[in-house]
């Protein structure tokens, strides 16, 4: 029986690739056929991804009001701050623009100017009724500069709703279908009805129209997220296939290693259809990803094709020894790349599962791909030339080997002591770190919906709604003076805070009818007294005024009430200052035996999930260390390998974070996943190196020295090849126009541009320092994983 990844096992594996060539590729066709099937399974996320597991208990308040009050996230708003409206003929023509919208099926209600109303008192029906501020439409400009004067010193209920009477800017609210928000319906209203009836009317009236709001920021930030897969995998094959080439100096190589990794994108996108997962922002990064890891797989089997054929000539041999040679270490290499991955899986986040999922399964097939394909399509070809081989014995290359083994001959404590001091001052630049979870933080700041949502902001103090929903825990309770006076006193405190806009309850509505009943005097704008509660109440019953406004801010039971604000783009920090301000009002305002008051909102959602990836980041890290270190173990049976092993990893990791610290990276959710995925990778260099050390002794009777430094010269080439590669790979992220994907490249380019250094030269030198303890071969037992010796490896140099 053949001990499984022993020495027999891949030989056997060997022997079955090569005399089953027609076979296998009969099995890859069907598989790459059959993953094709469900590319019309893929769909782009249509709602807002959610960080939190569906159990957290965030997750349920916002579950529960969602349940009470329906959709919150449905509202879309058109701006305008322009002196030039305010003439008869715009002024009537903007009116005539949103009254437009009204019309449509995606459309619930449309408020602008001229839906405004006001509340007149009808003394003999005891009532209020309505009157329009503007009939029809404006006929003089005497009339709009009446119009004006009323609206923006006569009625506060409607300032900062509608418009802002310091700026004079105009807004109106598009409240889309709830239920169609979250579906492709709204995708559609917005690329292929709301932008071109914008610019329509921009271009007919010379007017900048902002456009804003959950709906239409989510619409265009998915549309750039599909815009980007095509652009990164562009990006991804022509940087890789051209740093390649510059190695390999072979199209034949190229073409190769660029097909086999196509071949890995189709796969991926197939994986995506059969679990029918969305395209996030996230596991949009996948196809590329899997085009820079692929290609590091495609060179060690070449180079060591190359390599083997320069050296004996034979490419039956030369084939059979790649795989016998390289398919345990290069199993080994994506295996732990994909256990980085996998460890997304137990954060319990939909989000990083998904992509934990998809991403560790395409490292796993591109493995598959690589290890079958590469063998068969040269075995397939003729021998490599003189040219094609050249690159093994480039003068630079070799100029940059003696150098590694130079400084590791001589200048080891130089290395040391440089490592020391980058771990001292990585940890300084640690503790300088900050968190940050803000939903539009990554969005593009060149874009113009990013450049209305600052408009936005400036002008009506933001577009993220954040929600607070009272439970008066009885029928009718909202109603209750005192809980109104409750309410009122909590809004004065959002008032109070800048970051947060004019609140919107059925406070307002209060207040409004009190000044109704005053005959529009402004200064009763206010609750009434106990003593004119009821009266007042009593005509605001009567009338159908109420009707629309109240079911949108007290449900149907008259138990559950919102207040409803919205928050400027704030730093994580001011995030949790603002939320112990409203609790501890709320803590003072609200007995918890009387009420039930929970603050949500999408905005809040996002930062609570912002902190609950920062706690799961220490999960998965600590899951990929100890995953890789079991691998280690099972290598080696040696404590001490172990940590040499993870030193050379765990500092470029400290390295990058110190780095964030001083050039103020936060940690959000784009940078926390860095961690993970840079050391799932970057630990590939570390197995490759050990199992041709680990070859490297048992050829050489344990002498270490010379054991270290043959490694070295063999797959330091390869590995300075898959770093470069890797690097510049990840380095395409960067021109992505979201700052998040941008930070998650250059941080990951950097983070295996140090673990690339501190393998070729820490790593080494750390075996060379502890060479007395590790040199005894008790230590290195035998275990059951094997690597396979090389009998000839002294020759190999």
């Amino acid at each position: 029986m053949t001990k499984l990844f022993s020495k027999d096992f891949w030989q056997t594996i060997a022997r079955l690739i090569l005399r089953n060539r027609i076979g296998i590729i009969i099995f890859l066709l069907i598989a790459t056929y059959i993953f094709s099937m469900q590319w019309d399974k893929m769909r782009f996320s249509h709602s807002e991804a959610n960080l939190l597991p569906d159990e957290h208990e965030v997750n349920l308040e916002y579950n529960a009001f969602l349940e009470t009050f329906g959709e919150e996230g449905n509202l879309i708003v058109l701006g305008l701050k322009d002196d030039t409206v305010f003439t008869v003929e715009k002024f009537n023509a903007w009116n005539a623009f949103c009254e437009e919208f009204k019309s449509y099926n995606e459309v619930e209600t449309v408020v602008t100017i001229s839906d405004l109303q006001k509340l007149i008192k009808n003394t003999k029906q005891k009532k209020f009724d309505l009157e329009p501020f503007v009939k029809d439409s404006i006929t003089s400009i005497e009339e709009l500069e009446e119009l004006q004067k009323d609206l923006f010193n006569n009625y506060p209920f409607y300032d900062n709703f509608l418009f802002n009477k310091e700026s004079k800017s105009l807004r109106t609210a598009i409240y889309l279908k709830k239920e169609l928000v979250n579906t492709s319906a709204r995708v559609d209203f917005v690329l292929y009805t709301l932008k071109d009836k914008v610019k329509e009317f921009e271009n007919k009236h010379n007017l900048d129209v902002r456009v804003s709001g959950m709906p239409y920021v989510r619409t265009l930030n998915a549309q750039l997220i599909q815009n980007e897969i095509g652009m990164f995998i562009s990006a991804a094959l022509i940087v890789t296939s051209l740093i390649f080439f510059f190695f390999f100096r072979s199209f034949r190589a190229t073409f190769i290693s660029m097909f086999v990794v196509i071949i890995g994108v189709m796969w991926t996108f197939g994986i995506l259809g059969a679990f029918e997962y969305e395209i996030t922002v996230l596991t949009a990064l996948i196809p590329p990803l899997i085009i820079v890891i692929g290609i590091p797989n495609c060179i060690f089997l070449i180079n060591k094709y190359q390599h083997e054929v320069r050296k004996h000539g034979n490419k039956a041999k030369s084939l059979q020894r790649v795989i016998t040679k390289i398919g345990n270490a290069t199993l080994m290499t994506n295996v732990t790349t994909a256990s980085g991955f996998a460890t997304f899986i137990f954060t319990k986040s939909k989000l990083l599962q998904e992509f934990g999922t998809v991403a560790s399964l395409s490292i796993l097939g591109i493995f598959v791909l690589c290890l079958l394909t590469i063998p068969i399509i040269y075995s397939y070809m003729p021998m490599p030339k003189d040219k094609h081989l050249e690159h093994l014995n480039k003068r630079w290359i070799n100029t940059f080997v003696d150098w590694m083994e130079n400084m590791v001959k001589h200048k080891r404590i130089t290395i040391f002591v440089t490592s020391l001091i980058m771990l001292i001052a990585s940890i300084i630049g640690i503790y300088q770190i900050k968190i940050s979870g803000s939903v539009i933080d990554d969005m593009p700041k060149q874009s113009e919906f990013y450049n209305d949502i600052t408009f936005f902001e400036k002008e009506f103090n933001g577009i993220m709604p954040l929600e607070i929903m009272i439970d008066t825990k009885r029928k009718k309770g909202v109603m209750k003076l005192a809980t109104l006076k409750r309410m009122n006193a909590l809004e004065e405190l959002i008032e109070d805070i800048p970051e947060l806009s004019k609140p919107i309850s059925v406070v307002s509505l209060v207040k409004y009818s009190k000044q109704a009943y005053y005959n529009g005097n402004p200064k009763y704008y206010q609750l009434p007294t106990s003593q004119e509660n009821s009266f007042i109440l009593s005509y605001a019953k009567k009338s159908s005024t109420d009707v629309d406004m109240l079911k949108n801010f007290v449900d149907s039971t008259g138990q559950y009430a919102r207040i409803t604000t919205f928050m400027k783009d704030v730093k994580i920090e001011k995030m949790e200052r603002i939320e112990e301000d409203l609790r501890t009002r709320i803590a003072k305002v609200f007995p918890e035996e009387k009420y039930d008051v929970t603050i949500t909102g999408k905005a809040y959602l996002f930062q609570k999930g912002t902190y609950y990836l920062v706690k799961n980041l220490i999960l998965s890290l600590s899951l990929a260390i100890l995953l890789i270190s079991l691998f280690m173990a099972y290598m080696f049976r040696s404590f001490r390998m172990i940590v040499v092993s993870l030193i050379p990893n765990l500092l470029p990791l400290l390295i990058t974070a110190g780095l964030m610290g001083y050039l103020g990276v936060p940690i959000k959710p784009s940078t926390i996943l860095v961690f993970s995925i840079a050391f799932g990778i970057s630990v590939d260099d570390t197995i490759h190196f050990l199992a041709k050390y680990r070859q490297e002794l048992k050829a050489n009777h344990w002498r270490i020295r010379k054991s270290v430094f043959g490694a070295l010269r063999e797959t330091g080439v390869s590995m300075f090849y898959t770093s470069i590669v890797l690097f510049f790979g990840f380095s395409t992220f960067i021109i992505s126009s979201f700052g998040g994907t941008v930070a998650l490249g250059a941080l990951v380019s950097a983070t295996l541009l140090f673990a690339m250094l501190a393998n070729l030269l820490l790593l080494p030198s750390l075996l060379l320092a502890l060479e007395r303890s590790i040199a005894n071969k008790k230590v290195l037992k035998e275990p059951n994983f094997k690597i396979i010796p090389e009998e000839d490896s002294n020759n190999d140099k």
